[in-house]
């Protein structure tokens, strides 16, 4: 059997778990002792590991570095951009791992995290024999395995294929079938570019109009701080998140002007409902479709955490990394920590704060104050 006592357990190793265990070790917490940092994928990269094939670093949003990531001999401003974006992530983040010697420990699956009697948590996982004890909860789980469906009548009755993106391999899998794409994001532009010329017929269809902008480092940066600002809104107010797209738009990279070039971005507004081999358009016409592709993007995948009342559907009150009701949960990279830019910041916050809670016991952990526990 497996049981851990460490006080920290930090769950997930993609960017926001490995930030926040930079800054534990910064502090001077010991990996394996301190603290503990489990995943679940089989190796190193979070979710980009799972990501398909043909997707390239230039083809994605920007990839910040980690935290002093340059000392570890890598940096995401002179990756490659050649191979497959998922290996490349997975090395970068293999050797991170390595120079901090954080001995992650994966596979591990968490299934269950409750109040334990003494104000701590139970963790459990997909294997019975390993349990921990914690303290302290990072949940760092990211969202790659909670893709959004949308609630549309018919979705149930269609015969063709439906998948999510986290599901899509190859667009070899969809030749000579008439396809519709959902989603107005990244993802959903990645696969329209990769299914012309390989399905018979892709049909775009979005909730709104994209809206596309320059590639103005300025407008960038204002559009990002408006995006984090909305999604620290919805957080702090125990909100669903936002989708990053509804908020920032879609930069207009080269990739996507040679798409408006080619004439692939001609979107189709929402249809009313599925039929068994189509969709109902909202004009009143019919789309005939094979197979439909849900890139509707994520909800934090917070499943394990319902024990303690956590629904990312329904909304989780998070201010400044600190699930507010439920006190030793830090959610790291959740809402305005979401990004790659954003995880260094939240990591050190994270790390800052666990130090904190572990020496006063009082939540929110407030740095510089000593005060009595009053939970």
């Amino acid at each position: 059997m497996t049981h851990s006592t460490a006080p920290v357990l930090v769950i997930g190793a993609g960017q926001a778990g490995l930030s926040v265990a930079h800054h534990l070790v910064q502090r001077g917490m010991v990996p394996g002792s301190d603290f503990v940092i489990v995943d679940r994928g089989p190796g190193p990269g979070g979710a980009w590991q799972h990501r398909w094939d043909s997707l390239r670093l230039g083809d994605a949003h920007r990839i910040a570095d980690l935290p002093d990531m340059a000392a570890a001999g890598v940096s995401f401003a002179d990756a490659p951009t050649d191979p497959p974006a998922s290996a490349v992530v997975s090395d970068y983040y293999g050797r991170y791992e390595r120079h901090l010697d954080l001995h992650v420990r994966r596979p591990v699956a968490v299934t269950s995290v409750a109040r334990a009697a003494d104000g701590g948590f139970d963790v459990t996982t997909a294997d019975a024999a390993a349990t921990f004890r914690p303290r302290v909860v990072v949940a760092a789980v990211g969202t790659w395995g909670s893709p959004r469906l949308p609630e549309i009548p018919g979705r149930d009755s269609f015969r063709g294929a439906q998948i999510t993106t986290p599901e899509y391999r190859r667009a070899e899998d969809f030749a000579g079938m008439r396809v519709a794409v959902v989603g107005g994001g990244a993802s959903a532009l990645g696969f329209l570019r990769e299914l012309d010329g390989v399905a018979s017929r892709v049909t775009w269809f979005t909730r709104r109009p994209v809206v596309f902008h320059e590639r103005d480092e300025m407008l960038r940066t204002e559009l990002g701080r408006a995006s984090v600002r909305l999604q620290d809104d919805a957080a702090r107010a125990g909100k669903p998140l936002p989708s990053i797209v509804s908020t920032t738009g879609m930069p207009m990279t080269p990739p996507i002007a040679r798409m408006r070039r080619a004439g692939l971005l001609t979107r189709v507004p929402m249809f009313t409902r599925l039929t068994a081999d189509g969709a109902v358009l909202q004009d009143g016409g019919f789309e005939p479709l094979d197979a439909i592709i849900w890139a509707l993007g994520f909800d934090a995948d917070l499943g394990p955490f319902a024990p303690v009342g956590l629904s990312a559907r329904d909304g989780v009150r998070v201010a400044d990394g600190h699930a507010v009701d439920v006190p030793g949960l830090f959610l790291a990279g959740y809402g305005p920590q979401a990004s790659t830019i954003g995880a260094d910041r939240g990591g050190r916050r994270t790390a800052r704060d666990v130090a904190t809670y572990l020496r006063d016991g009082v939540w929110p952990p407030t740095p510089g104050a000593r005060r009595t526990a009053a939970n």
